[in-house]
């Protein structure tokens, strides 16, 4: 082993996922990446490694099987791999009336955005409470302070990872290790195209660079804060709802996620 220390990314073939992948090395940080797609996480690796001379383990696996935090896991003991940071990035988006989207869909969202993070999270508590060290980052978003029509079932996962990682955090801050919950707001990243949402009212109002995202998300991680949000208006947007009548607040969700 280098002695270095590990960290787990998810979602690490593009967007936030990568940019993470490349402060973390820049940092002198092994990694551990994790995506479906293996080629680009080879090609990441390689150059990572060449770029900053740590090692990069690519673990190739889809976060829809809820076997696969356990594969993961596995596969990191098998190689003596103990984790001292783990960023549960992976996640997806659905744009559309939940009636009218296929439910498959919807339930892979809820294995990918919950179930995943929630193994993953698990499994690598054990270790790193074992060791009275560690950081998990799991990348929420501001839309889970509020109800999101046409993207119904994305926003409450992401209600359900700030009140998750907020929980745990309290309940972990004695035994060394902190529990980041990060809250971007509209991104610039694949994750639009793959929503369906890329033309919407809130992508129109412009999109914060995935890097600055990342950076932001690794240094409120670092300092150990339990709740990170990413610039000044997704702040106010995110904590403005709290003094909004409820019917106010669906009615301006519904109109942000229009894409006509």
């Amino acid at each position: 082993m280098s002695g270095r220390e590990v960290a787990l990314i998810t979602g690490a073939s593009m967007g936030i996922g990568e940019e993470l992948a490349r402060i973390f090395a820049a940092d002198g940080h092994d990694l551990v990446l994790v995506a479906r797609s293996e080629n680009k996480l080879l090609a990441l690796g390689k150059e990572l490694e060449g770029a900053h001379g740590i090692t990069a383990h690519v673990v190739p696996a889809d976060l829809t099987d809820p076997a696969a935090p356990a594969s993961i896991f596995a596969s990191l003991e098998r190689k003596g791999i103990e984790l001292d940071y783990l960023v549960n990035n992976a996640g997806f988006g659905a744009a559309g009336a939940f009636a009218e989207l296929s439910l498959q869909s919807q339930l892979d969202m809820l294995q990918v955005n919950i179930d995943a993070l929630v193994a993953l999270t698990h499994l690598a508590l054990r270790g790193m409470l074992a060791r009275k060290k560690g950081r998990i980052l799991n990348i929420a978003s501001t839309a889970g302070f509020q109800p999101g029509p046409d993207m119904a079932v994305y926003y409450a996962t992401k209600a359900f990872v700030i009140m998750f990682s907020e929980g745990i955090a309290e309940e972990v801050k004695a035994g060394g290790v902190t529990v980041t919950a990060h809250c971007p707001g509209a991104t610039a990243t694949g994750f639009a195209d793959t929503a369906g949402n890329a033309k919407s009212i809130l992508f129109k109002l412009g999109a914060a660079p995935a890097d600055k995202v990342a950076r932001h998300a690794y240094r409120s991680m670092m300092k150990g804060k339990v709740l990170a949000i990413d610039g000044l208006l997704n702040w106010l947007t995110a904590f403005s709802v709290r003094l909004s009548p409820r019917a106010l607040v669906r009615k301006l969700a519904r109109w942000m996620n229009r894409t006509s």
